[in-house]
């Protein structure tokens, strides 16, 4: 290959380490990532496998038998790629069905509106529940509510997403979703509906998991469309008292048991170290699943396969996992931690792919400080790609964010979100949302990091474990 500018700008970079102790890569592997960057530019691998997830198996949410399916799926997949070992772990996961949701204002102006039911909520009585509204800005001001001002109403929590290429507003609004429903219940509400969290202007609701907490009342809870959250806060202008009628058949049916499916590019010379890339399985069942998380399953999945075919495997196992039940509580995250605990220790570094398919701009790690910037360095063929170094803050994904209190170094591949949640958790999650040439982008970001990581010998250890 020649010596384009690219290429001797990286060797540079990494000329600066090659006098220290631990050399961080070979001279003679310096060309491999960029040579898998063109391989996977030029690949349509990652494109053909999101369509035949969404197409062939659909909504996966778990527990359902399109879960199982994609399981079968992801092994029958797995295994035609050639991977040197491919296996699945079981996983007990909880199974809910979603029933049917509607809701309508019945004064002072008699409109539909449009609802979906929250993960893991309850029904209402068959009867449906008619009440006022009470408003809330947030969850926030929910809890600061008297229960004379909640009492025998239903909820409406009015909180609105921003828009931001990290998805940051989505940690901002999450909350109402996710314990509304303890807080409103705890002040006497009889039901709980939420502005939904996203930040479209799409007449779709966004379902999401949400909690119920031991010893307190479980309500109903649902999200309904922003328009609709808009057409709400409009009505209470006009008139203090909007009575809303609101019927759910959701039910809790027990548990199933579902797998995380796994597969492996041995190391060749250290294959019991992990190298872990990942992303999760499962879907809601409103969309078809593919910016979330299909996209993900198929970016780590076409990387783990470019390193696959090399000719010279890399030092350490490339381990792709794909995870069971994320989207209902990072149930097959936790699962694997739980089951790998005795062989974390080995534990290279972990990452995951979970934010859609928008091009990965910057790269965080979650290493020892004093490995940081060597790591930076060897990190360096990566800028080639669109990837800036970021900072040492990273929590490497939901299914991985377990792992860095156990003592696991971490790495976050930032994916531009800006549009992330037009669409994240509504029948919006479709096929045609995903830009095929930043799917490629994703692909050869993951397959440089997996390659230099497996390669590295950079000590990343002992990691700060937040108390």
């Amino acid at each position: 290959m020649k010596n384009t500018p690219s290429t001797l700008v990286i060797g540079l970079l990494f000329g600066s380490l090659l006098g220290c102790q631990h050399t961080p890569i070979e001279k003679s592997n310096l060309q491999i990532p960029q040579q898998l960057q063109q391989k996977a530019l030029n690949s349509n691998l990652a494109y053909e496998l999101v369509e035949s997830l969404t197409v062939e198996v659909g909504p996966r949410l778990a527990g359902s038998e399109k879960d199982l399916i994609a399981v079968q799926w992801a092994e029958n997949k797995l295994n035609s790629l050639g991977f040197d070992r491919v296996y699945k772990e079981a996983v007990q996961v909880p199974v809910w069905y979603r029933g049917e949701a509607k809701a309508s204002i019945l004064s002072p102006y008699s409109q539909p509106i449009v609802i979906t039911a929250l993960g893991g909520s309850i029904a209402t009585p068959k009867a449906g529940i008619q009440a006022s509204i009470a408003r809330f800005d947030s969850l926030a001001a929910l809890k600061l509510a008297s229960k004379a001002e909640v009492e025998g109403k239903i909820v409406f929590i009015d909180h609105v997403t921003e828009r931001h290429i990290t998805g940051k507003g989505y940690g901002k609004t999450v909350g109402g979703r996710s314990r509304g429903a303890i807080t409103a219940a705890e002040k006497g509400a009889l039901a709980i509906v939420i502005r939904s969290i996203g930040t479209d202007h799409d007449r779709m609701a966004h379902t999401g998991m949400m909690r119920y907490k031991e010893g307190v009342t479980k309500i109903p809870a649902a999200a309904m469309s922003n328009p609709d959250a808009d057409l709400i806060k409009l009505m209470l202008k006009r008139d203090p008292n909007v009575v809303l009628d609101l019927f759910m058949s959701s039910k809790r049916l027990g548990y199933a048991t579902s797998y995380n499916v796994i597969a492996e590019v041995t190391g060749s010379s250290k294959p019991d170290e992990i190298v872990l890339i990942s992303a999760h399985l499962d879907s809601w069942d409103e969309g078809t699943g593919a910016i979330d998380d299909g996209a993900g399953v198929a970016i780590v999945t076409s990387a783990g396969k470019l390193i696959q075919d090399l000719p010279i495997k890399p030092a350490r196992t490339v381990r792709v996992v794909l995870y069971a039940a994320e989207e209902v509580g990072l149930v097959g995250g936790k699962t694997y931690a739980k089951a790998h605990q005795d062989e974390l220790a080995k534990h290279y570094i972990a990452a995951e792919s979970d934010f859609g398919a928008g091009r990965i701009y910057q790269i965080d790690y979650r290493v020892n400080d004093k490995a940081f910037t060597a790591l930076q360095t060897l990190s360096a063929p990566m800028t080639h790609n669109g990837v800036v170094m970021g900072n040492n803050t990273a929590s490497g994904g939901p299914d991985v964010s377990m792992l860095p209190k156990q003592g696991v170094p971490v790495a976050s591949l930032r994916q531009d979100g800006r549009d992330y949640f037009d669409y994240h958790h509504t029948p919006n999650d479709t096929l045609d949302k995903i830009d095929p040439a930043a799917l490629q982008q994703n692909v050869a970001a993951y397959a440089q990091f997996a390659y230099l990581m497996a390669q590295s010998e950079i000590e990343l250890r002992p990691i700060e474990v937040a108390k």
